[in-house]
């Protein structure tokens, strides 16, 4: 029997309903909960075909993960993804960004959080990765989620070759034989990998990467950024760039 999957918070079912990222089975409201904000989950569901049930607080509890569902979840069905080219179809300049090696799904939900924010086009993932705890990445990603495009890759290296055969370059961060990004240009087609905090990017990966880009700091500190804080940093630094036709030396 396939396990249930659902999703808590009113944020987090309204994106998977708007991004069609997945099935929607059902949506679960407690009794009690009647503000505008619920009212509307509910009108977006029923516009949707999709069952709104009214129900008691402990079915709530009983499904939930934690104290955040606001009174209400819904039961989804898995992750749709999109093949690797689906990414780059609709971009003038594609920006898909990688998250690898990220051991706390919050952590990957607010990386996915910042990305999308930024614009990025689409994310890879592994096949192994923090989606599998949907409830938990979508409330940490604002419901990004649910509507950043997603396509899986079997390893970051896969990934960036076949971005690199279509004329995308394939960029990472580094401490070492790096470039500040405030003087790189990024306003090129981008494949960008970010890797987690403990495992951080391979030496094959930095090896074949066309770009190693480096955060400058305020002052020394011989610490690495966590991936969420670097996503932030390098997905709006490229929307910047892109936004106001910057062309930094490259």
């Amino acid at each position: 029997m396939a396990e249930q999957t659902w999703l808590e918070g009113r944020i987090s079912i309204e994106a998977a309903i708007r991004g069609r990222s997945r099935e929607v089975k059902a949506v679960y409201v407690s009794r009690k909960k009647r503000d505008w904000g619920v009212r509307n989950l509910v009108k977006t569901a029923v516009s949707a075909h999709i069952k709104v049930e009214r129900v008691d607080a402990g079915f709530i509890e009983a499904h939930s993960g934690g104290k955040t569902h606001g009174g209400v979840l819904a039961e989804v069905g898995p992750r749709r993804f999109v093949g690797l080219d689906a990414l780059l179809r609709d971009a003038a300049i594609p920006f898909v960004a990688m998250l690898d090696g990220i051991e706390d799904p919050f952590n990957f939900g607010q990386a996915v959080r910042a990305l999308y924010a930024a614009g990025a086009d689409g994310l890879v993932v592994r096949p192994r990765n923090w989606l599998s705890a949907a409830a938990v990445v979508a409330r940490a990603s604002a419901g990004a989620s649910e509507l950043m495009p997603m396509a899986v890759a079997e390893t970051a290296l896969a990934a960036a070759e076949f971005y690199r055969k279509q004329g995308v370059m394939v960029a990472c961060t580094a401490v070492q034989n790096s470039q500040s990004i405030y003087e790189t240009r990024l306003t090129i087609p981008l494949f960008l990998l970010i890797g987690g905090e403990k495992r951080g990017i391979t030496r094959s990966f930095l090896e074949q990467a066309d770009l190693r880009l480096g955060i400058p700091y305020g002052r020394s500190f011989n610490r690495s950024l966590g991936a969420a804080a670097s996503a932030a940093i390098l997905g709006f630094e490229i929307m910047r760039q892109r936004s106001q036709g910057t062309n930094p030396t490259f």
